[in-house]
This record gives C-alpha cells, structure tokens and sequence, in this order.
C-alpha cells in the first residue's frame, strides 16, 4: 500500500471514528447536524423541495452545517428576533431538556455537564430522527414546549401558518408536517423510555391517522437509516402507537463501554 493511500484509508477512519458512535449513530449532536446536511436535506433546501420544518421556507447552506433563510420564499415576517430569523437551526422535536431531565447529570449541572459525562445522552441529542431544519426564530419561540393547537394564538410569521401560544406553553406546527412531528415522537418515546402525557398521546394518533407519511417523509428515514442503520418503525409502518403503549427502550442498550460510562455518570 502507497503512503498516500495509506493517508487517505486513515483519515478515512479517524472521520468515521469521530462522526459515528456504536451502531452507525452519531457521536454528539455537531456530527449529527454535518450528517444531515451532506447525507439528508442537501436537496431538500431550494426549487420547491421540503424546506424549513415548521415553514417550509428555503435557505442557502452556510458553513459545516448552517444556512441563510429565503424569507421571501414562504412569505414569512419576522415577528420579534431578526438576526435568529435569518438563519437555519437545528430543531430538537423532541426537546433536549426533554431528554436531559430524566438523566442524572442533567440535575448535577444541566446540558454542557450531560454532554460531558453521559454517553447517553449524547446519542439521544445527536438521534437525526429528531432533527430538523427551521427559522432560528421559530425555534426560540417554540423552546420546549408541548405541541398542541393554539386557536387562541394570533398569527404572528406572515404566510407561515405554525404558530406559538407563548401564554399556554403550546406550539402548534402547520398541516403539512403534524404528521410527521407525530411519529417522531413516536419513535423517540419508545425508543428512549421517555414518558408521554395520556393528552400528547391522543394527539399524536389524531394526527399520525389524520397525516399519513408523505414521500419526503419516507425518503426522510430511508436516508437516515442509510447512514445510522436506525429505521423509525412508526414511519415505515413496522410499529404502531395504540393507547397502553408500552415503550421498547431499545436506545437505552448501549454497548458495554458506554454502558459502563453511563453508568458512571449517574451515580
């Protein structure tokens, strides 16, 4: 083997070692987004395609993961936060505080000391299941709240129709993705034992049975599990979310060593 070849096959493997933990997942939440942009929504940004989540806006790509928003492209009018809302972000649906509150080293010194010590938890935030590309802005508003519908709250993004009960702690995302947000849920719930409210559960089913998987959407989690080797089954149809539903925590099996480190991290 030439020395040259030999320099390639090893920075080869010094990426994949760095961008993808056990099982194909990757590693923290930074390795996550690159992912996503080279790998899922790099057609997805312009010409019609999916867009912003919770807008479906375009954007240009800026830098290793990030991107400038087309406001014009969806009609959206910024409502408090110009500088946020002219650039891409990458959605948590499922919170990171969410994930991080049922983990010890989120009481012992919050998200910076989680991705520091618990191996865990780093998968759960770097999980590309629950990541998306939306306005900046969109993403402040809607912090950690619960989903829901906000009759009661004004319009408030011009022609994007998602909107923020900030009163209520409510966010309530346009038609088109509802389904969607739905089934990410699903997966994440189950798959990280996280507890759902009997309220969000009944939602989340209206809105599964009301907005079934759309092209973008499958084509979403082929590309994800061509990379991971995770499938979200509440996607592809090979699992259902029926009331009673009793969680798989298949995500919670790390391999020894990170189990080990977990584990540490917790006590």
């Amino acid at each position: 083997m030439s020395s040259r070849i030999l320099r390639f096959w090893l920075a080869g493997l010094l990426f994949l070692g760095t961008a993808v933990a056990a099982h194909g997942q990757p590693a923290n939440f930074e390795d996550a987004k690159q992912l996503l942009r080279d790998r899922v929504y790099f057609d997805q940004h312009q010409n019609g395609a999916q867009g912003t989540l919770y807008c479906g806006c375009n954007w240009r790509w800026t830098g290793a993961s990030g991107g400038r928003v087309d406001l014009a492209s969806c009609g959206y009018q910024v409502r408090a936060l110009p500088q946020r809302a002219a650039r891409i972000e990458w959605e948590h649906v499922v919170p990171a505080s969410w994930l991080g509150q049922q983990r010890q080293c989120w009481q012992q010194g919050g998200r910076n000391h989680c991705r520091d010590s618990d191996p865990l938890f780093n998968l759960m935030e770097a999980d590309m299941h629950n990541l998306a590309p939306v306005i900046g802005e969109v993403n402040a508003d809607r912090s950690n709240y619960r989903f829901g519908t906000a009759p009661q709250a004004e319009a408030m993004y011009g022609r994007c129709t998602s909107r923020t009960d900030f009163k209520k702690r409510v966010f309530e995302p346009r038609r088109e993705v509802r389904g969607m947000v739905a089934r990410i849920n699903f997966y994440m719930h189950d798959r990280y034992n996280l507890k759902m409210s009997q309220q969000q559960q009944q939602l989340f089913m209206q809105w599964h049975k009301a907005y079934p998987p759309g092209t973008w959407e499958l084509e979403r989690n082929r590309r994800i599990k061509s990379v991971t080797g995770q499938d979200n089954p509440f996607v592809s149809g090979t699992r259902q979310w029926q009331p009673g539903h009793r969680n798989s925590a298949e995500g919670l099996r790390l391999p020894p060593a990170s189990r080990h480190k977990a584990a540490t991290a917790t006590t």
